[in-house]
């Protein structure tokens, strides 16, 4: 690819983060995006270059990376990275690592740009073959898509591998190369090393075609987006939660599609067949007065009143009492609870001299609220309000004295109403 036709390819951009590893691939990008900066000075570059500490060289890549920032102009940030421990893989943990810090780099206005090229794509399709993935799956990688609030464009996508090299030796481009690409133990390394050359010598074009199943799976995906989208919109409510009662007439297949988007829509890992199936019978058919749940990684899909949710399981609070000396400053919860703030303007009074404020998560005895005659036991409002059952004792309750007023979020009791109609709101930010 000439610096014509990338510049083509990320317009109408003009301020880009490069994920610069310092290899091969990603080396040759940066340099066309130099040599493209070269004739249209207005764009602007920056690179990053994640240290992920498994490699005993990463800090000779590291600096190496840092003179050729210096050589081509263009400034390089270096973000160390600490792999979780989730059960992924290693690959899994180091990419999961590798965009979250893509995600807290980027400027706004800026987009991020990758070095994946044709020969990834061919190995991303095999991989999505291997685990059994349906079209979304075998979509592999889309040459632009979103990417926190910006998007990731991946312009070398129609590239082959040989064709970077050729272009890295007529420059005289020097990169580093990562020994554990040698390692045939990991999948990708295996279809690259063992798979894909006998592949292409016995069909050239092997890479290509593959590409172009690739593109027709994603068509397919993207015609099912629109027929599915307004379907979808009517069934997810304000709180993303799914309406299971909605799909109970409908096929499997249409049932599968609306659980992926939804799934996708929550930030959830694209579900296998198996998964799928076992939402809809351990959580969808489950008994109706049972409260199934289902993990995936660290969150779970839970069931209450007929729809599905994709909630982070949060430790219960039960028991447990939290001072909040100066209401005038945030009170920050333990445990994922958020944060809490009293802001101006709202119906909550203000505590009196003699009340100590603190945070609790139950309350015992009959409660009067604010917009409700009669009174009723605090699980009874949790009921009314359709709060579901995990949600109950990790939601902070404001207490002034032993009284409660209010409930971050959902009520404040008469005890706790302002008087003059002129007051203050409690407001919970940051849970999980």
């Amino acid at each position: 690819m000439t610096p014509p036709a990338i510049a083509h390819s990320l317009r109408p951009h003009r301020q880009f983060l490069i994920a610069f590893s310092g290899g091969l691939d990603s080396t040759v990008l940066l340099h066309q995006l130099v040599c493209w900066r070269t004739q249209s000075p207005e764009i602007t570059l920056r690179a990053i270059h994640i240290h992920h500490g498994l490699s005993p060289f990463a800090d000779d890549w590291v600096a190496h990376c840092e003179q050729i920032c210096r050589q081509w102009q263009v400034p390089l940030r270096v973000q160390r990275v600490t792999l979780s421990n989730e059960g992924l893989g290693t690959e899994a943990h180091a990419r999961q690592a590798r965009y979250q810090a893509f995600r807290e780099a980027l400027l706004p206005g800026e987009v991020l740009v990758t070095a994946q090229h044709l020969d990834d794509q061919c190995e991303t399709f095999l991989l999505a073959l291997k685990r059994g993935s349906g079209p979304a799956g075998l979509s592999a990688m889309a040459r632009v898509s979103p990417f926190a609030q910006t998007l990731l464009i991946r312009p070398l996508l129609g590239e082959s591998r040989g064709a970077l090299s050729q272009w890295a030796e007529q420059h005289q481009l020097r990169w580093i190369e990562d020994e554990s690409n040698q390692d045939d133990a990991y999948d990708r390394n295996f279809l690259r090393l063992r798979v894909l050359p006998q592949l292409t010598a016995r069909w050239p074009h092997f890479a290509k075609a593959t590409a172009r199943s690739a593109e027709l799976c994603a068509e397919q995906e993207h015609l099912l987006d629109e027929l599915l989208s307004d379907k979808l919109r009517i069934m997810v409510d304000e709180q993303g939660t799914l309406d299971l009662r909605a799909l109970q007439d409908n096929g499997p297949a249409f049932r599968a599609a609306v659980l992926r988007r939804w799934l996708a829509g929550c930030g959830a890992p694209m579900p296998s067949r198996e998964m799928l199936g076992r939402i809809w019978q351990e959580i969808a058919q489950a008994r109706e007065d049972a409260s199934p749940s289902l993990r995936i990684g660290q969150f779970e899909l839970r069931r209450y009143q007929g729809r599905l949710w994709w909630t982070k399981p949060l430790p219960g609070q039960a028991g447990k009492i939290f001072p909040w000396q100066d209401i005038h400053q945030p009170l920050s919860l333990p445990d994922g609870l958020g944060r809490l703030s009293i802001v101006a303007g709202g119906r909550l009074r203000l505590p009196r001299p003699d009340e100590a404020v603190s945070v609790r998560f139950n309350a015992p005895g009959i409660l009067h609220i604010v917009g409700r005659n009669g009174g009723r036991r605090l699980k009874k409002i949790w009921q009314e309000m359709g709060v579901a059952p995990w949600h109950r004792d990790t939601t902070p309750l404001l207490f002034y004295g032993e009284t409660l007023v209010a409930a971050a979020g959902y009520f404040i009791t008469t005890e706790g109403l302002a008087e003059d109609g002129t007051g203050v709101t409690l407001e919970r930010g940051d849970v999980g």
